[in-house]
């Protein structure tokens, strides 16, 4: 399936996408991205032992805050009035972070870049509370997970 990428005209030039004529839907995104980091990291963050704070709650600021400037970051994307954003944190295995993120909104475009912007930036977050114990962490595995709502219809990761 060949589809023409609609954030540019027929010249080829750069536009912002007119929703206008869309309806005003519940749109909501799931995304999610892992953080690979020593075991002795891990715990560190799961004991609330890093000097420079809680992790969790740092990183789930930024990635809310984030989600909420997703039109300031991504060029052609639209500025929108989120309804809710949550952001969570569980451990994937001994030295693995899994963050997910999930942006809620009624609009006439989706919420998959919040959600990715979301998960992106706290991600970022988590790196920088930790980078002072542990450089060598990995950030992995960005992708949306699940979409609802618009003319698509639903999305969920296989």
């Amino acid at each position: 399936m060949t589809e023409a990428l609609s954030h540019f005209d027929e010249q080829g030039a750069s536009r912002m996408v007119d929703v206008s004529d869309k309806a005003v839907t519940a749109r909501t995104a799931r995304a999610s991205a892992l953080v690979r980091m020593q075991p002795s990291t891990l715990a560190l963050i799961l004991d609330r032992g890093l000097s420079k704070g809680d992790v969790f709650e740092v990183a789930r600021l930024a990635g809310i805050m984030a989600a909420k400037r997703t039109g300031d970051l991504i060029p052609l994307c639209h500025p929108l009035g989120l309804d809710s954003v949550e952001v969570s944190f569980a451990p994937s295995d001994s030295a693995s972070l899994r963050i997910e993120a999930t942006v809620k909104v009624q609009a006439r475009t989706g919420v998959e870049m919040e959600a990715l912007t979301a998960v992106s930036v706290a991600a970022l977050t988590v790196y920088d509370m930790c980078k002072a114990v542990d450089r060598g962490m990995e950030i992995d595995q960005v992708r949306l997970e699940e979409k609802t709502g618009g003319r698509s219809g639903v999305y969920r990761r296989g």
